[in-house]
């Protein structure tokens, strides 16, 4: 049986000891590892690893030895409580030992949860999941946490006194770190607010909030948008060293201008425009006094000139294309 959105997640947080197994595949491997513990959970409760209530089976072992899941699964262990067998990695190689398991699967034995990578429309394993009355399939994809999903990671993390304001800017946050990255973030932030009654603030949040080639990006288009020409250089070098590709710093680019412009012509003023942008709070004075100093117009022509820059960089042009976006940046912080 399929399940997604908001079912998928609640069947994620209680799952039915009643069903044989679990799937959960996925292209970004640590949202599925999480959910794959966030399960185990509440299946088998703390310490069935400990208790070895838990198995662990790599698709590589089982590649070898089909026999060792259904072994596993109808072994009985020395300590009393629920049983579950996690076969990791899995492909459509291992549909014919899993639907085996499946089949054989009887009240009792250890419930099975199996992880895999992404699954096509076409795959075997997927299908089978989908179609199995004894087994519930979840896909997880690349779209950022619901508010739902946020506000579970802080009831485990321990946050209870979350206002608005400070909701509105994790919910930003979700959407530029991977889930393990922002996983760990309100972990950091559950510490920091460890017996501290006062509510959560946005300031605190920005704090805590990690480095990453994003906050570099943002340097850049500060010293664009501030019109600092010697620190466009060096910052692009350093960038283009850690992988950071042109198409992406241009669209970077044309959303942070995007912002400005939305920023210059709310009627209620560049403070309510940078919340209509859902802009993140620790850049909020920064891209405030930035607004303060382009007029629409000027902003409009960097806008039109990203993405004339876009289109240049996604066609067939043999121009350099970091030095191509490295002159409009230039051209545009000259305004």
């Amino acid at each position: 049986m399929k399940l997604a959105g908001a079912e998928a997640r609640r069947y994620l947080a209680r799952p039915d000891p009643a069903k044989a197994a679990l799937v959960i595949f996925g292209e970004d491997a640590m949202r599925v590892t999480m959910k794959r513990a966030e399960a185990v959970l509440a299946l088998a409760g703390p310490g069935a690893d400990e208790e070895m209530r838990l198995t662990r089976i790599p698709a590589a072992d089982l590649r070898k030895d089909a026999a060792a899941l259904q072994d596993a699964v109808k072994a009985r262990g020395f300590f009393p409580g629920a049983r579950v067998v996690v076969v990791e990695d899995a492909t459509d190689g291992l549909s014919a030992t899993l639907q085996a398991a499946f089949d054989d699967w009887r009240p009792g034995d250890a419930n099975i949860v199996v992880t895999a990578g992404n699954l096509t429309g076409k795959s075997s394993l997927k299908t089978l999941a989908e179609k199995h009355p004894a087994v519930i399939c979840i896909g997880l994809y690349d779209d950022p946490p619901t508010r739902e999903e946020i506000e579970a990671e802080l009831k485990r993390a321990g946050l209870a006194q979350v206002p608005g304001d400070a909701m509105a800017e994790l919910m930003t946050l979700s959407r530029s770190l991977d889930p393990g990255d922002f996983r760990q973030t309100l972990e950091k932030i559950s510490l920091y607010k460890f017996q501290d009654a006062a509510p959560l603030t946005p300031s605190e949040i920005a704090a805590l909030t990690p480095a990453t080639m994003e906050t570099e990006a943002e340097d850049l288009l500060d010293a664009v948008a501030e019109q600092r020409m010697g620190d466009i250089g060096p910052v692009l070098r350093r960038l283009e060293g850690q992988g950071m590709l042109p198409v992406t710093l241009c669209i970077a680019a044309l959303r942070h201008f995007t912002t400005l412009h939305l920023m210059s012509t709310d009627p209620d003023g560049p403070a309510s425009g940078f919340a209509r942008a859902r802009g993140f709070f620790k850049r909020r004075d920064r891209m405030l006094k930035q607004a303060s100093n382009w007029s629409t117009r000027q902003i409009e022509k960097a806008l039109a000139l990203l993405v004339e820059t876009d289109l240049t960089l996604r066609s067939s042009s043999r121009a350099p294309l970091m030095a191509v976006m490295e002159r409009t940046l230039i051209r545009i912080a000259r305004r």
